[in-house]
């Protein structure tokens, strides 16, 4: 499982409002639900189960990157969504750092090894330096959408 493969344009926020963790985890699930991935009347359920794993220890997990998730009844498939921030967020991010790119996803729930493999493939895949350089030079949506497809082809 890719970025590539979870992300559409339309689940793509290239500039984020948010300015903390709780606005931006909303701002990314609002996504999913505009984008259909998420129905509205699931948005609540989904934010909570989210809101439970956060407040556990926060999805910040260093050079400015953030992968809050959750697993819910209220999907059918993985489903993700990216957002980025040039001037950064406040998440209480382990490194005490602002994060600058967010890929918030939702697994079903009782596919314990899909979540733990899609968190694994997005930490490796953010923590690589050219990538992340290549999502902040990115210009816009279709431009940050081919990073993710670019870097899903090599080996």
């Amino acid at each position: 499982m890719t970025l590539a493969n979870l992300l559409s344009e339309s689940q793509i926020i290239p500039e984020m409002a948010a300015k903390e963790r709780w606005q931006a985890i909303q701002e990314l699930v609002d996504c999913l639900v505009a984008s259909g991935k998420v129905d509205r009347a699931d948005e609540e359920a989904i934010l909570e189960s989210i809101r439970q794993r956060e407040e556990t220890m926060s999805t910040g997990i260093g050079f400015g990157i953030a992968i809050p998730h959750a697993s819910s009844s209220k999907v059918g498939d993985v489903v993700a969504a990216f957002g980025r921030s040039s001037a950064g967020i406040q998440f209480d991010a382990l490194d005490g750092e602002p994060v600058f790119f967010i890929v918030l996803f939702v697994v079903p729930k009782d596919q314990f090894q899909t979540h733990l493999r899609t968190l694994a493939a997005i930490a490796k895949f953010l923590n690589d330096k050219t990538v992340r350089e290549e999502l902040t030079k990115a210009e816009n949506i279709p431009s940050i959408l081919q990073v993710f497809e670019n870097r899903s082809t090599r080996p």
